[in-house]
């Protein structure tokens, strides 16, 4: 049997807070739920915000500000009104005299212009005698023309966590989310260590644009246009893979194999395929996969404005014909909108085999049937869409349909949309979904657009979809459509629900969702997931139901751990695993011949009998 990859942990952050336990899914549909689950809600995000006591004390006006500080909203992580730039200018001297300039000698440039004079004079000054205009840049500000973005919640900085040592924001979202995932299995690391041999570990993780801020590329590429000079670090940490590398080095002490696939908004189905096809094809008994990325810095959001990607604010106010922007609804997936609103955050799945999960007890949150991946061939332009994501969800539902059946295909499945809330977006994806559903006989197909909540995340974006959907299998809501208030002339609706109210299915309504990923430059990705009750469904046909039996009494336990450690995060923020210099192996500790090599804290050892695969 081709092992079954099964989700046995989730976590990380984006800007519904904190994504284990699904507290941040619980958040995009907090008006739908019980008032307890509310207070936990406001409880998990008070502790990342820093104001536990004022929830406690003055509970109105901290929800308050807790529901206007998360999600999308006015960008805080710099003033779009004051962006720091330099301005162009030539300094002439009155009446066509030479212009006369003092300055240190240690400013003078290494090549003197021709049309300076340069005279020492006291203190290491110099006299400068320009004969021509004085090229310079001068200090400047702007404003930027988008004023919204998706931002984890306010007051929340992961750098202060862990000893960041100027990390690049995007590797500490890498650092904090692959943490919160690891511990939330409620099994021990070193554990999971003695059941597996040191190489069936996994660790596949991304960043789409790499490390862009100012201590990674950015920095890097600044530096000499602002009298600095690139540090040591910037130009190793600013690459796309390291997200993977951090978890390996720092959190999970990983010999397995490891990789950052890397494609463009569909970079976590990317690196999440990479990980099932470990577990499927390739011996791995457990995958940690996930993306980062932490996009919103005043240069990137100007690149992508001038593309005419980003809902700028004149757009948003055209469309309310208002004299203000609306923040809160800057992304409008399939109604009237102006563009995509970009977005942070840090997403990290755990995966096991089945066998596996059942031999420790982990908890089985749901399953990843398979990821199907098509490009779209000749294009006429790299931003334009194109017919590969018709495959990828039609093989995705031909799957579906293969492994519960059509009428559990036609009645009991969503899906979450890509859903930018571009123009162009609306009806290309909504045509693929809509000749999909009735392809498949789907009569009213759920569709849910979570990025109209949390922004676009690029990378992580379809990992918000994924720990989105487990959300709904515990709680029982498939979010809705907040932001919009109509659908859009030119979508096609036919054989979808799209709506802005959130669908109450119960937890056990629905047993598959799809989750959809449409990435610039073709990169289109489909998802199949099964849910927790059809997950143990399929394992208990595989593995009969007294082995099954004998998984649920060690459950408990795991259970039990699990919860301790959500309970202590919504007391304060859970330390991140951080092992610096920590457990390092040298070569002379290991134990090696021709049959094996033994590694210090592994019960089981590497197995060097490979079979010959051509015979």
């Amino acid at each position: 049997m081709v092992p079954l990859p099964v989700i046995v942990g989730f976590g990380g952050v984006n800007p519904a807070g904190r994504v284990s336990f699904h507290h941040s899914y619980r958040r995009t549909v907090i008006d739908a739920l019980d008032e307890t689950k509310q207070a936990t809600t406001y409880k998990s995000l008070a502790v990342l915000m820093g104001l536990q006591d004022q929830l406690r004390d003055s509970p109105g006006p901290t929800k308050d500000f807790i529901e206007n500080h998360t999600l999308i909203r006015r960008i805080e992580l710099w003033d779009p009104d004051h962006i720091d730039v330099h301005s162009r200018a030539k300094l002439k001297a009155k009446d066509g005299s030479p212009l006369v300039i003092r300055m240190s000698q240690k400013q003078l440039p290494t090549e003197i212009p021709e049309s300076w004079h340069v005279k020492a004079i006291d203190d290491g000054d110099v006299e400068v005698t320009v004969s021509d205009a004085a090229q310079v840049l001068l200090n400047d500000t702007r404003s930027s023309r988008v004023t919204s973005a998706g931002q984890l919640p306010t007051g929340y900085d992961p750098a202060s966590l862990y000893a960041s040592r100027n990390h690049p924001r995007g590797l500490q979202l890498a650092i904090v989310a692959s943490s919160d995932a690891v511990n939330s299995i409620g099994i021990d690391w070193a554990d999971l260590q003695s059941l597996v041999r040191p190489d069936e570990f996994a660790v596949h993780a991304g960043c789409a644009m790499g490390q862009l801020d100012t201590h990674g590329a950015g920095g890097l590429l600044q530096a000499p246009f602002l009298g600095k000079r690139p540090t040591s670090k910037q130009a190793a940490l600013c690459l796309a893979e390291m997200a993977a590398d951090f978890t390996n080095a720092y959190v999970t002490g990983s010999l397995g194999s490891t990789g950052g696939a890397i494609g463009a908004c569909a970079t976590f189905l990317y690196n999440a395929k990479q990980g099932i096809d470990e577990i499927r094809y390739r011996g791995k008994r457990i995958a940690v996969v996930g993306s980062t990325e932490a996009p919103v810095t005043p240069e990137l959001v100007e690149a992508f404005r001038t593309m005419g990607a980003l809902a700028e604010d004149e757009a948003l106010m055209a469309l309310d014909g208002s004299n203000e922007p609306d923040n809160r609804r800057a992304c409008r997936p399939f109604s009237s909108n102006a563009g995509f609103t970009i977005s942070e955050a840090g997403v990290f799945l755990v995966l096991m085999d089945e066998k596996l999960a059942l031999e420790c007890g982990a908890e089985i949150y749901g399953s990843i049937a398979d990821i199907y991946v098509n490009a779209d061939g000749y294009k006429k332009s790299i931003p334009g869409p194109g017919i590969g994501n018709y495959i990828t969800v039609g093989k995705a539902l031909g799957l579906a349909r293969s492994i519960v059946g059509e009428d559990v295909v036609s009645n009991r499945s969503f899906i979450h949309a890509h859903g930018t809330g571009t123009p162009q977006n609306r009806v290309t994806e909504s045509h693929i979904l809509s000749e999909m559903a009735k392809a498949f006989n789907i009569e009213k197909w759920p569709v849910a657009a979570i990025k109209s909540y949390l922004g676009h995340t690029l990378a992580p974006a379809s990992g918000d979809q994924i720990t989105s959907a487990l959300g709904t299998w515990t709680e029982g809501w498939i979010p809705g459509i907040a932001t919009i208030d109509h659908i859009a002339d030119d979508v096609y609706s036919e054989n979808l629900r799209i709506d802005s109210s959130h669908l109450e299915v119960g937890p056990d309504g629905t047993d598959v969702a799809l989750v959809n990923s449409k990435g610039f430059g073709g990169n289109n990705a489909t998802g199949v997931l099964l849910s927790p009750s059809k997950t143990r469904e399929l394992i208990t046909s595989r593995h009969g139901k007294g082995v099954f039996n004998n998984y649920e009494a060690k459950r408990e336990k795991v259970l039990e751990n699990a919860h301790q450690y959500d309970e202590k995060a919504l007391e304060e923020i859970p330390e991140p695993i951080y092992r610096f210099g920590n457990g390092v192996i040298e070569g002379d500790e290991l134990g090696i011949s021709s049959e094996s090599i033994d590694v210090p804290g592994y019960l089981r050892n590497v197995d060097l009998n490979i079979k010959n695969p051509y015979q």
